[in-house]
């Protein structure tokens, strides 16, 4: 662990309950004053950096390829061009009628379904493989959990030119075999992780012991705003691309800004993209809908802002789900991209601020968004995306009229071993 980068957390490792309407002020002024994250990669009382020795080197050397390169007038250019004319950009922001009219809202989706390779990953994979390229790296490891990550750095990583390792769970590889494929097809090595819970969280876990093990040479692509410092403020500024469009779109399209922004959070990168310019704006409510899983009870769910505690995993302080002794438990969700025990701090804050309320959809409301939004508008979601359409829903039902902006993170093509088994084979009786 790097000392210099782990300081005391200024509000203490007790609990949220803690915080004084003072403090949260205080920190809601810091935070759309731009101070976070502080020179100590933290968000208040959460981030920094919690590594092992070896990666300290590799991630200051990050740190300081960020601070040259991120706002570099070349760099960006080249990031800009290669976002519109290869990834996609910008996406559609699409009206969902027969949602609004279900729901008694102005129902609005930011399609970064529509984005290439089929999610918000790509913004990230891309902007950190070129990132990668400028620092010499001579390989490129990240982790998936529903693949979609993992299908991205292998398609930046073959654009660019670097060689790809992507660790994944096996019980992931099971549920999402489509996006196995796709990364083996654009080049990457694909290698299942048979060890602790087999998902996402075991995933990042070797994908850092190899990174230990090749320090030099090799450049770990994260795919969420989680993580040691630097990579929750990277991943937050590559992604803002989502919520910058959408609330330029919104305003072009429904002649104002939304009543409320909803987006799934797992790590939380989507979620933060689509947030983050609308912070600022006290007459936008901010929903983030975790994975509610099968219950609330500890281990039936992977809801760490909406039943978890403060803690340290994968290198920083950050909302967790763990028992009274400090052990990380299993999670439990239909989704695999939201399948993760920890948040990103920047999220923590905002939980720790009041300034976005955090709440669970559990599996069934999951599937049934699906079912509602492949009925009425023509999109098969994710069914990470899925959970911000259930928690929009619920939304709506006590807020008529209203106004809603909906990060639709993915499309649901690679879900279709999860969705055979579930709603297509209750469709397929329902129709017997």
């Amino acid at each position: 662990m790097n000392a210099s980068m782990d300081p005391t957390p200024a509000l203490g490792a007790a609990s949220l309950t803690g915080i004084s309407a003072q403090q949260r002020q205080a920190l809601y002024a810091a935070h759309i004053a731009g101070k976070f994250p502080d020179e100590l990669g933290r968000y208040g009382p959460f981030g920094g950096r919690y590594v092992p020795e070896t990666l300290i080197p590799a991630h200051e050397r990050l740190e300081a390829g960020v601070k040259r390169w991120l706002r570099d007038p070349e760099f960006q250019a080249e990031l800009q061009r290669e976002l519109l004319q290869w990834a996609g950009r910008p996406t559609a922001l699409s009206h969902a009628p027969k949602l609004s009219q279900r729901w008694g809202a102005e129902v609005w989706l930011k399609r970064e379904d529509l984005a290439h390779t089929g999610a918000h990953k790509i913004n990230n994979a891309i902007g950190q493989a070129l990132l990668a390229r400028r620092l010499g790296a001579k390989r490129i490891v990240a982790e998936t959990g529903a693949g979609q990550h993992g299908v991205a750095s292998a398609a930046a990583c073959a654009r660019v030119g670097l060689p790809c390792t992507v660790y994944m769970g096996a019980i992931d590889m099971e549920r999402q075999a489509p996006n196995v494929g796709r990364m083996r097809l654009l080049g990457a090595k694909v290698v299942s992780v048979t060890s602790g819970d087999q998902t996402l969280r075991a995933a990042i876990d070797e994908a850092m012991r190899d990174w230990v093990a090749n320090p030099d040479g090799t450049y770990y692509l994260l795919g969420s705003a989680v993580g040691a410092h630097p990579y929750p403020y990277l991943v937050r500024e590559l992604q803002l691309v989502i919520g910058r469009e959408a609330r330029t779109q919104f305003q072009q399209q429904a002649g104002a800004l939304p009543d409320v922004i909803v987006a799934c959070v797992g790590g939380g990168s989507n979620a933060i993209g689509l947030f983050h310019p609308f912070i600022g704006d006290p007459s936008v409510a901010i929903l983030g809908i975790e994975a509610g899983g099968i219950g609330m009870g500890l281990g039936e769910n992977a809801a760490p802002l909406s039943s978890g505690r403060p803690g340290v995993l994968h290198g920083s302080y950050s909302m967790l789900l763990h028992d009274n002794d400090g052990q990380i438990q299993e999670t439990q969700s239909i989704s695999a991209g939201l399948d993760y025990p920890g948040v990103g701090p920047e999220h923590s804050l905002l939980l720790a601020t009041g300034r976005v309320t955090y709440e669970a959809a559990n599996d069934d409301e999951a599937l049934d968004a699906v079912r509602e939004c492949c009925s009425c508008e023509g999109i098969l979601p994710a069914l990470e995306s899925a959970h911000a359409l259930a928690g929009a829903r619920r939304w709506a039902a006590t807020h008529p009229g209203k106004k809603i902006l909906i990060g639709l993170s993915g499309r649901g093509d690679k879900d279709m071993p999860t969705l055979q088994r579930t709603l297509i084979a209750q469709l397929a009786a329902e129709q017997s």
